[in-house]
């Protein structure tokens, strides 16, 4: 049993137990991406055992969670799409980065493993505009001599959901496929031109490991759990990368988050031999201007906790931490942009 497997099972990552604590003073409340939903729920078990709080957090894809903010259902939304500057200010919110991770190719082909396959961002845009259709398409055989290919339909398989993992995928073939970015282009949902929709990283996961011959893309950490078979991806130094915590890190390695306006970032395609090109942050949506300000320094303290505590946490489940110099940035951001209605400061 995996690291993750041991741990969904020991919290039964479900939102009834995350919100099991609902009846608690001064529980906190969240919604949005699927992403970053195994990290959340390890910090709101250990977060609780120490401190009473809980936080109930509703894993429904990054747009679920910015409409859910935007209505004011929750006290936080999360995102893997970062709202841009313009639309935070119209919005009257702000975003921090809570947690790195990776996109990553999935497929389920008899008697072909792990890191046993090979792609680049241009194959992955034809898979995904139906332009290439068969397991032993020329272009596929090309990348992957020795490997028994077989002459089976390819089963596309992608999220149904406004999803930031979605974003974060599109948002690279954007970058590697002009095709892919004048016929479909990005956002948290698109016009898919082939294949089946599956609701969450969860669905999207299930999807592949019923169905031969199919790929999709999930979060690294549902790929580990499932034991999923996962691609190696050609980078922007021309290097086939293995998906894991170091070429997540070296991605983002370079992200300049204090010239980042609205702290507004992506980590796709960056530059470097290790980097993995399908590498994202994932983003906390708040209001600036708070109704329920004790909420709302919960949350503060939440996520200053986890920034504290739970970077072991983190790693163990294959995801980046923020360093210490950007979780710097977020407490002055805090202190800066977050306010009660008489304009005090809820972070000191």
């Amino acid at each position: 049993m995996t690291k993750l497997n041991r741990l969904l099972s020991s919290i039964g990552l479900s939102a009834a137990l995350l919100s099991a604590g609902a009846s608690y003073a001064g529980d906190i409340t969240g919604a949005g991406a699927t992403f970053p939903y195994p990290i959340y729920a390890k910090w709101a078990e250990a977060y609780k055992s120490q401190t009473g709080t809980g936080m109930n957090y509703q894993s429904i894809g990054s747009g679920g969670g910015i409409k859910q903010i935007q209505a004011k259902t929750v006290d936080f939304g999360a995102s893997d799409m970062p709202l841009k500057p313009e639309d935070l200010e119209k919005n009257g919110l702000m975003q921090f980065p809570a947690v790195m991770g990776g996109d990553v190719p999935v497929y389920n082909l008899n008697g072909i493993g792990p890191g046993e396959l090979k792609f680049t961002g241009e194959l992955l845009a034809k898979i995904y505009l139906g332009k290439i259709t068969k397991w032993n398409d020329p272009a596929i055989v090309a990348l992957n001599k020795g490997v028994n290919l077989p002459d089976q339909d390819i089963t596309v398989i992608h999220r149904s959901d406004g999803s930031g993992t979605t974003f974060i995928w599109v948002n690279y073939l954007s970058k590697v496929s002009p095709e892919w970015k004048s016929q479909v282009g990005e956002g948290t949902s698109v016009a898919w031109p082939t294949g089946t929709g599956g609701k969450g990283n969860e669905g999207v996961a299930s999807y592949v490991q019923r169905l031969n011959g199919s790929i999709g893309y999930v979060e690294y950490a549902y790929a580990l759990q499932n034991k999923m078979s996962y691609g190696l991806v050609k980078n922007k130094d021309g290097q086939f990368v293995k998906p894991n915590d170091d070429s997540f890190k070296a991605a983002a390695a370079g992200a300049e988050w204090d010239k980042a306006p609205g702290m507004y970032l992506l980590l796709t395609e960056q530059p470097g031999k290790a980097s993995w090109p399908i590498t994202g942050a994932t983003f906390i949506l708040m209001y600036k201007t708070q109704d329920k300000p004790e909420n709302a320094r919960e949350v503060l303290k939440f996520f200053d906790w986890a920034y504290k505590n739970g970077s072991k946490m983190a790693s163990d489940l294959d995801y980046v931490p923020m360093p210490e110099k950007v979780q710097n940035l977020v407490r002055a951001a805090w202190k800066a942009q977050i306010k009660d209605a008489s304009g005090n400061a809820l972070w000191k």
